[in-house]
């Protein structure tokens, strides 16, 4: 069974940092692409960013030029720092995996998997 694992949220005030992790475990063949998603009260759940196999990322607009992904693709972790936060920048994190358990492809393709999130909150 594959497990995402978040850690890092918790309270900081306006304009400072924060490191998010997240390890997968499991019996994992690979993991095409890892990355960040949020959701704020009352919002939809949307992208924070994301990272490729192949190492092509993707950010949100709201994030360019503040938030930084990283994978350690050796130990299934991804990372996000995340600098000059800001209020907005509340909401649930949810780490999010495009993994694939092997076997035969069209039998058993690869499939979504989800952290259970962690809180991040800002203060102004």
């Amino acid at each position: 069974q594959v497990r995402l694992v978040e850690s890092g949220g918790g309270l900081v005030q306006a304009g400072g940092s924060l490191r998010l992790s997240c390890v997968a475990t499991g019996r994992i063949f690979a993991i095409n692409s890892m990355g960040w998603y949020r959701q704020a009260p009352g919002k939809q759940r949307e992208l924070v960013a994301v990272a490729t196999s192949d190492d092509r990322i993707t950010y949100a607009d709201s994030v360019k030029g503040r938030f930084t992904i990283s994978r350690d693709k050796a130990k299934d972790t991804v990372f996000l720092q995340m600098n000059r936060l800001k209020p907005e920048d509340t909401g649930v994190y949810y780490c999010y995996g495009d993994i694939w358990l092997g076997g035969d492809y069209e039998v058993a393709p690869d499939d979504d998997y989800w952290g259970q999130g962690t809180q991040v909150t800002v203060s102004s």
